[in-house]
């Protein structure tokens, strides 16, 4: 009777709309949910009476178990998270005790938000535990793969079909307008605080350590532009569905640089494609407020 419990909740929960569970991106799992705006995960544990004890100690046992069941669900649900655009917290797990041990330990330290007491005496805890800090610094790369990358400003004028560089000694063609590659020169009042790339529309999926790459599969951003320290607490990229709360967010305010991607990119489609004109914009604004250093970036996805 217990497992047909349990198996009818998971069902119910599976069809909760996100909405329910929060404003922001929210990645609903058979085991748990991940909120990408507020970079946290939740999960529901259920527990049941046992009748073999005395009727006062049923509860608490009920709750205890509810609690572990929760801790099983979060953990599933932090496996099940891709990493990069080719690997998963498991695989990192997997490959690492160290890993698989401080993943854990932050499960265990999860904080009940909420507790319900149902007719048939059965508890339902959820508990919420952050996906950045203890988690984030436990999967993310070492602190020498951060750092290093040199930021692509230029003004020089591009192809508007290809996006690469247009040969200063080739005749332009009458009716072709060249892209320009550059942002205007940011004044106190103009200068960008963050970046939004739009990618709804390309089935792209959120992850702790996604790239954005250019037409060539160049970086554009990721950990060669990002500080460790920041995107471990305050994870690399932030995730919405909606872009007029995306340009609220406190993360990328006041003035973020608004882009449109072009594709999704490797074999997890977590890594974002943007054209060489557009890193340009994006290299040439953060040149000013070096607003990628600090993981002021945010994508839009369906």
């Amino acid at each position: 009777m217990w497992r047909n419990r349990k198996a009818v909740w998971m069902c119910v929960l599976a069809l909760v709309p996100a909405w329910i569970l929060g404003q922001g991106y929210v990645q609903q799992g058979n085991a748990g949910n991940v909120n990408w705006t507020t970079q946290t995960i939740r999960s529901t544990g259920i527990g049941a009476p046992n009748p073999n004890q005395p009727v006062p100690a049923q509860r608490a046992g009920a709750i205890r178990a509810a609690k572990l069941d929760a801790y099983r669900n979060a953990l599933e649900t932090v496996k099940g998270i891709y990493l990069s655009s080719e690997t998963t917290v498991e695989n990192a797990m997997v490959s690492s005790d160290v890993i698989k041990t401080k993943v854990e330990g932050a499960i265990k330290g999860a904080r009940v938000v909420d507790t319900r007491y149902m007719s048939t005496g059965d508890v339902e805890v959820d508990v919420e535990v952050p996906l950045v800090g203890i988690i984030s610094d436990a999967v993310l790369p070492p602190p020498q793969a951060f750092g290093g990358g040199a930021l692509l400003t230029s003004d020089q004028p591009l192809c508007p079909v290809c996006g690469q560089p247009w040969p200063a000694d080739r005749p332009l063609p009458q009716g072709v307008n060249l892209a320009a590659g550059s942002v205007p020169p940011a004044t106190a009042s103009s200068a960008y605080t963050g970046l939004i790339i739009d990618a709804r529309g390309l089935g792209v999926r959120p992850a702790m350590a996604p790239r954005v790459v250019d037409d060539s599969g160049d970086e554009v951003y990721g950990s060669k532009f990002v500080s460790r320290e920041y995107a471990v607490d305050m994870g690399m990229v932030g995730y919405e569905k909606d872009l007029n709360r995306a340009k609220t967010n406190e993360r990328v305010t006041d003035n973020p640089l608004i882009v449109k991607a072009s594709n999704a990119y490797g074999p997890n489609k977590t890594d974002i494609v943007v054209p060489l004109a557009e890193a340009q914009k994006i290299h040439n604004a953060a040149a000013t407020m070096n607003f990628l250093q600090h993981c002021k970036v945010m994508f839009i996805l369906d």
